[in-house]
């Protein structure tokens, strides 16, 4: 058996990136259906899912970043610039029509939430040895597991939750397309099993948190879209299963990289522990 790709550890990654999507997922399930299946996010849960963990997850980007000396002098034109430019287009969308900055806020969202499960899983996957095939059907699986739920949601504008507003996302009437994209995504599903079984037999390994990651991906993703039609359980999969992942991340290289130094590991510790702070007050 080869040594698995772990980013931090094997009970860091457990913990805080690949067991998300799953503990939440168990806990809504847990729950009456008929509750969860209606229940809209309380006040209580809104401060918890969305400031202590979605907000916190945003701000904690910063220290990736413009904290992040050597990576602030590598990229000092992009970070400089590129938020300019993002909030010059944010005005100008919001003066036309409030509907198309938060539209366009949503599908830039989305883009974000989908392209951060296929970072993870090409992090996990980087011990693999591939071929041509494998490498490529990896990527169809993540994008199958986030774009499908996202398809049916726009093709069933009666679910009761939104991305941010009521609207954000464009519905469109094609009945017939539902079914179609259902069929295609449990091919998906078959086959990326088949794959697997077949890789691991062949080189008799098997990658246990890249598999984990994109189980617990079409996991959430089915459940808090297409399963359910609740408010909290489409927030609470969605937050928790992106967010703390996220955190993580910025976590594990903040170890890394100060480890050695003790005043620079301080320095960096006390900074996470402000981002708290931060979500909270704004």
């Amino acid at each position: 058996m080869k040594k698995q790709a772990w980013i931090y550890s094997a009970l860091a990654d457990g913990l805080f990136v690949l067991s998300p999507p799953l503990l939440t997922l168990l806990v809504i399930a847990l729950l009456p259906y008929d509750y969860i299946n209606g229940a809209e996010v309380s006040p209580m849960a809104w401060v918890f899912l969305v400031l202590m963990v979605d907000v916190a997850h945003v701000y904690s980007s910063i220290y990736r970043t413009y904290f992040d000396p050597e990576t602030l002098q590598k990229h000092r034109s992009v970070l400089i610039n590129i938020p300019f430019v993002v909030f010059i287009i944010g005005v100008v969308a919001y003066g036309l029509n409030p509907l198309y900055f938060w539209r366009l806020l949503a599908y830039v969202a989305v883009f974000h939430f989908i392209r951060q499960q296929y970072g993870f899983m090409r992090i996990y996957s980087r011990k693999e040895v591939y071929n041509k095939f494998s490498r490529t059907f990896d990527g169809i699986a993540i994008y199958v597991a986030t774009v499908y739920p996202v398809l049916y949601w726009h093709l069933h504008p009666e679910k009761d939750f939104d991305w941010f507003v009521e609207g954000d996302f464009i519905y469109f009437n094609l009945p017939w397309l539902a079914p179609l994209l259902t069929v295609l995504y449990l091919i998906v599903i078959g086959v990326y099993i088949g794959k697997e079984a077949y890789i691991s037999f062949k080189n008799k390994s098997f990658s246990l948190p890249k598999n984990v990651l994109i189980v617990g991906t079409f996991l959430s993703w089915y459940f808090g879209i297409v399963y359910y039609n609740g408010d909290l359980a489409f927030t609470a999969l969605n937050v928790l299963s992106h967010g703390i992942p996220y955190m993580a991340l910025v976590w594990f290289y903040g170890r890394k990289k100060y480890g050695v130094n003790s005043i620079e590991k301080s320095h960096y510790q006390f900074l996470l522990y402000l981002n708290w702070l931060l979500c909270l007050c704004l």
